[in-house]
């Protein structure tokens, strides 16, 4: 049985994770941690959680917490990733791995001088939706590939527009850019386990609707370690009745035509052109957390997302927004 403690229960944990690690059989939430007491209350008494605590070490700490999931924003991923490794505790770490390539660097090196698991939440990896991609892409269905694009385009969230509180997605000292840096990590880890890691990345960004200090358009252009190359447009700031969410697979014989949030069916096109459907689980990062369970318990592989693979996506963000 693997005790969990989470760090961070916002959001993301009500749905999309939270429930999943209670789900998982050989799995259970014991603990739960948030700066603020009340919610941290709330949210464990709410989810038939024991404790709940305000600080992080306490929780790392405990010896009834086996291992750690840190569903906190982006710039403390790396403080208590180190913390709990140090402890001798397993990690899962929420997407993206950190705010920077160089805090995934310090994640990284205390995984591999200490040897304890250390996971991210890439869950997308797991999901049968894009396991039907990655199947008809090695089953030859569009011939040799040679090139994807990624195009997602969307307008400014109503949280946009309010200078007086943001949302911590576009503060750069919390995220550690805008929602390039939240969004596109998902789509450029898929393409990294698809292709292998981006060896080459540049790219162009621009702040066009004003609305807060980082990007909200950049541009890009990569090359995957196989050879396969990749171009990329993400928009944060169209009208209101502008939305593409498009990442299209380009082969010798035709072209697969998918999305990355809204799970569009999956559209092969060449002379017979076939659709499919795939359905997630209802909480979707289920299949991942699973994986990483049956590991720490000793009857399963090795998952599909840690720490290196993580590092690798940081990396071509970071050469694409031009920090490295």
């Amino acid at each position: 049985m693997i005790r969990w403690g989470f760090i961070g229960c916002g959001s993301v944990t009500e749905k999309k994770s939270g429930p999943a690690f209670q789900r998982v059989v050989g799995s259970k939430v014991v603990a739960v941690m948030r700066r603020n007491a009340e919610l941290a209350e709330d949210y464990a008494k709410r989810h038939n959680i024991d404790k709940w605590y305000s600080d992080a070490r306490e929780l790392i700490n405990d010896p009834e917490v086996d291992a750690v999931y840190i569903a906190t924003p982006p710039s403390s991923h790396a403080e208590y990733a180190i913390a709990a490794m140090n402890a001798g505790k397993p990690v899962y770490i929420e997407k993206p791995m950190a705010s920077s390539f160089e805090e995934c660097q310090l994640i990284s090196k205390t995984a591999l001088e200490t040897k304890i698991p250390c996971f991210v939440a890439y869950y997308r990896r797991t999901l049968p939706y894009f396991l039907k991609v990655k199947e008809l892409v090695e089953e030859g269905e569009i011939g040799k590939v040679k090139e994807v694009k990624i195009t997602f385009i969307n307008p400014p969230y109503p949280s946009d527009f309010n200078p007086e509180a943001l949302p911590w997605r576009v503060k750069k000292e919390i995220a550690g850019a805008g929602y390039f840096y939240d969004l596109a990590s998902h789509q450029l880890d898929f393409l990294d386990f698809l292709f292998g890691e981006i060896t080459e990345a540049i790219g162009k960004t621009e702040n066009v609707a004003g609305l807060y200090e980082v990007e909200d358009i950049v541009d890009a252009k990569w090359k995957h370690k196989n050879g396969v190359v990749g171009t990329g447009h993400w928009e944060f700031a169209s009208s209101s009745d502008v939305r593409t969410d498009e990442i299209g697979i380009i082969g010798s014989e035709g072209s697969i035509v998918f999305s990355t949030f809204d799970f569009t069916p999956i559209v092969i096109k060449n002379k017979l052109e076939e659709v499919f459907t795939e359905t997630n689980p209802e909480n979707i990062q289920y299949f991942l957390i699973k994986s990483i369970v049956d590991y720490l318990n000793g009857i399963g592989e090795y998952p599909v997302s840690d720490f290196q693979s993580g590092m690798r996506t940081n990396r071509a963000m970071d050469k694409i927004l031009g920090r490295i």
